[in-house]
């Protein structure tokens, strides 16, 4: 999570503030006269500027907390996309599973997480920080490019964690029993996702490749994509997937509206999540105005993608694949958003939106893998695209202290290299303990609910309760 460098946009607007502010300073004279006769320190241009760069750095937090605030709320839109593409019987326990998902996350990234992703250590892992203790005065430097505090900073990150841990729930849908389900968010959140992320963003080996990633698509969706891919194969397909000679049964989700209003909700974190992620707004205002108008380009066109892709291929149009088309492009855009033009954005999207649906099918029919939402085919897949797409557009123009020329503006492979290394890295890592993390959770707590529990619902079984209490469907 880069910025571009903010040091003279801050520095010239401190310089017009104080121009405007100091001709209210000489008309107001005799207050300042007043005041000292009372004891009070004189009114100065130092104190001015002073006031001016104390208010810009106030600016900066409430932008990036508003962010932070937008990208929690991407929680709820995860609850409603994974319930609405699921049966009723398990409503309750998916709303669960994203509600404790925070929980857990808030807990862990404060006592672990934080301090191994961007503490102080070495190319592989943060080893200090811990519950935001700053032992030395640089304990947090891989932060110190953001001007805010370090609440701040680490309520921002908070959100990204609880994301990376939230898109495993939906590949895992109907048949992960719960306290399985909690064990894995608590492993994600103190450890996979920091170290991970501890490579890029916490001035890890990745960082010191000239690896860029700006919010995430690697970061965040592609290592909660691997995860989600162990998992969904660790716990097997639910019952009635896959009939005999490995024929795909469809088993269509409860509810559309849900599902849709859930697309809604992210693509509004997302306003949060990317442009957010400069975690600064003095000096910042054109980057952050292009970067949402590169992320709305690309959740357009990457709806748009699927669309038409499930039109030609099933015949209909297919209104879940556009829902998740439009997370594609949204995925596939984090982590160049800040870097590529309108026009590459408007690509970006559009391919993402190709390929989730061709990811489906392939995962479903050709894998045997069951995700019930396709969390794989939006996460990981467009989290790999996205990631691959800077090396290929990567415009110069935007952002002189960000990654080099993409191969399509005459950059040649440097930049597209190194991206490709931070894929096949965080790849490696993530199906390695991911494969292990479920292995013993699947030994010593058990990962999947009974055939019976299965039938009935998670919902009766798990929790004692059902989403829809008095809701029946009656044969006619």
């Amino acid at each position: 999570m880069r910025s571009p460098d903010s040091t003279n946009g801050n520095r010239l607007l401190k310089t017009l503030a104080a121009m405007i502010l100091l001709p209210a300073v000489v008309a107001g004279t005799a207050l300042a006269q007043d005041a000292a006769a009372e004891g009070a320190a004189p009114l100065t241009a130092e104190k001015v500027m002073s006031q001016v760069g104390a208010n810009g750095v106030d600016l900066d937090t409430v932008w990036v907390l508003l962010a932070a605030f937008l990208v929690f709320w991407m929680q709820a839109g995860f609850a409603l996309v994974e319930t609405g593409l699921t049966r009723a019987k398990n409503t309750v326990h998916i709303c669960m599973k994203n509600l404790l998902d925070f929980c857990f996350a808030s807990v862990m990234f404060y006592l672990v997480g934080f301090g191994l992703m961007f503490g102080a250590g070495n190319g592989f892992i943060g080893s200090s920080g811990f519950l935001l203790r700053e032992a030395v005065a640089d304990t947090f430097g891989s932060l110190s490019w953001s001007p805010v505090c370090l609440d701040a900073k680490f309520i921002f990150q908070l959100v990204f964690a609880g994301t990376a841990a939230t898109i495993v729930s939906g590949a895992m849908a109907e048949r992960t029993r719960f306290p399985a389900y909690l064990v894995y968010s608590i492993a994600i959140t103190a450890l996979i996702y920091p170290i991970a992320g501890h490579w890029s963003w916490g001035g890890g080996w990745l960082a010191g490749k000239g690896f860029f990633d700006f919010a995430g698509s690697t970061v965040v969706h592609s290592v909660g994509g691997w995860v989600a891919l162990c998992g969904a194969f660790m716990v097997g397909a639910r019952l009635g997937k896959y009939g005999p000679g490995g024929k795909v049964n469809a088993i269509p989700g409860h509810s559309f509206p849900l599902m849709i209003l859930g697309v809604f909700i992210l693509w509004l974190g997302w306003f949060g999540f990317n442009p957010g992620s400069t975690m600064a707004a003095v000096g910042q205002g054109a980057a952050i105005a292009h970067i949402a108008v590169t992320t709305n380009a690309a959740a357009a066109t990457g709806t748009i993608g699927a669309l038409l892709t499930a039109k030609l291929w099933f015949g209909k149009w297919d209104a879940s694949m556009a829902g998740n088309g439009c997370l594609a492009g949204l995925v596939a855009i984090t982590a160049p958003c800040a870097f590529v033009g309108i026009n590459a954005a408007l690509l970006i999207g559009l391919i993402g939106g190709i390929l989730v649906v061709l990811s489906v099918v392939f995962i479903d029919q050709v894998l045997k893998i069951d995700d019930p939402v396709g969390a794989v085919s939006v996460h990981l897949t467009n989290g790999i695209w996205g990631t691959l797409s800077l090396g290929l557009f990567s415009d110069p123009v935007y952002g002189c202290t960000g990654p080099k020329p993409g191969l399509f503006y005459g950059g040649g492979l440097e930049q597209l290299i190194v991206q490709v290394i931070g894929v096949v890295a965080v790849g490696v890592w993530c199906v390695a303990t991911g494969l292990v993390l479920f292995a013993i959770i699947k030994a010593v707590v058990g990962l999947r609910v009974t055939p019976e529990e299965e039938l009935r619902g998670l919902d009766v079984d798990e929790h004692g309760m059902e989403g829809y209490p008095n809701f029946q469907l009656v044969k006619h």
